[in-house]
């Protein structure tokens, strides 16, 4: 039986980052990846916002990891050559009745440390992106756009240049906890083929089921999960707008807002549609609500404008009309092992917080480990 020090399930944002972290540290690193390629699912499949960090409840992982990660990712994207533009984000409030929400978010903002919201009049918003319609609105000139899978492919570069090794079309089946180490089957493989002294759990929308595989140790706690998918469709031609627009959130999701991609190309989306398995098949019949939600704000969308992007799944710990969950980063405390990290329920803003979840991370093996 192989052996390692730490292996890492998941080439997505998270499991990369987690993995070049580590690796810098000294530590010996084993990437494990079911896909024949990094960042197959969530990762690659979103809207690509570096966000600023105001929607979230102050004091949650998702706040602090969001406003953490937000600086050092703007900073790593410099340093290593990533393509990426602090655009700026517009957030409207349609009519007067939304003002009281706009107001408040722009409150949570500031508590968690997003210092430079500018509130904006209607003839504000007007006077900076002349197409939309606004009783009010906000600006973030913190929120940007990156280049995620030129972001992944510097992050397993840094991780292997580091000495971390990764393996592709390498699925988990089972885990057991042996002695204070894991032992881990991997493809079908009658007996165990590896064996880790610490097990990161950062396989995305699969972290659940892999944690439920662990034998022998401690209860893993595995919570529930639910599956949101967001459609995404393109606008033919150009949009008139410089800045990522957005309406206010609605529950599950930040609303169908627009982005724009590093070549200018927009497209509307993330919807909110729950589902019970994976599936990546845009809802076309969708089409219509997309139209009168962008209709809100960008009245003059034109006819057959908007046609199928691609879809991407949230891997949410709640479910329709529950209050929205936090990160889960599972380590000694959580659950009585010191072999194994479980990452749950990192969806938006993930990919803005993974260097900051991968700092958290390494803090967390070093006390397990050493």
């Amino acid at each position: 039986m192989d052996r390692a020090e730490i292996v890492v399930v998941g080439a997505g944002v998270i499991g990369l980052a987690i993995a070049r972290r580590l690796a810098a540290s000294g530590r010996e690193v084993v990437i494990l990846e079911a896909e024949d390629h990094f960042g197959a699912h969530t990762s690659s499949r979103n809207s690509e916002v570096i966000h600023a960090g105001l929607y979230y409840p102050t004091g949650s992982w998702k706040a602090r990891l969001c406003v953490a990660g937000r600086q050092q990712l703007y900073g790593y994207c410099v340093d290593h050559g990533i393509a990426h533009r602090r655009c700026g984000k517009v957030i409207v409030a349609s009519h007067a009745g939304q003002r009281g929400a706009l107001e408040a978010l722009a409150r949570q903002g500031l508590e968690n440390g997003v210092q430079d919201l500018q509130k904006l009049s209607g003839a504000a918003v007007t006077a900076l992106e002349p197409a939309l319609h606004a009783d009010c609105g906000l600006l973030s000139p913190s929120t940007g756009i990156v280049d995620s899978h030129g972001l992944m492919l510097s992050l397993l570069g840094e991780a292997t240049k580091q000495g971390a090794v990764i393996a592709y079309r390498t699925r988990v089946d089972d885990l057991a906890a042996v002695r204070g180490r894991v032992e881990i089957r991997i493809d079908g493989d009658v007996e165990p083929s590896l064996s880790a002294a610490l097990v990161i759990n950062a396989a995305g929308l699969g972290a659940p089921a892999l944690a439920a595989k662990l034998r022998h140790g401690a209860a893993p706690k595995v919570p529930r999960q639910w599956l949101a998918r967001g459609n995404y469709f393109a606008l033919r031609g150009r949009a008139p707008f410089r800045h990522l627009v957005y309406p206010l959130p609605e529950p599950g999701g930040l609303g169908v807002h627009l982005t724009l991609d590093l070549a200018g190309q927009a497209r509307f989306g993330p919807d909110v549609e729950w589902i019970e398995s994976v599936d990546y098949r845009v809802d076309e019949s969708r089409v219509g609500q997309f139209t009168d939600a962008i209709r809100t704000y960008w009245p003059d969308l034109p006819e057959d404008a908007l046609q199928p992007a691609y879809a991407g799944i949230r891997p949410k710990l709640s479910g329709p009309g529950m209050p929205a969950a936090d990160f889960r980063i599972d380590g000694a405390a959580v659950h009585g092992m010191r072999s194994v990290i479980h990452l749950f329920g990192i969806e938006s803003p993930g990919l803005t917080a993974a260097l900051a979840i991968a700092d958290h991370v390494a803090l967390l093996a070093a006390d397990m480990l050493d």
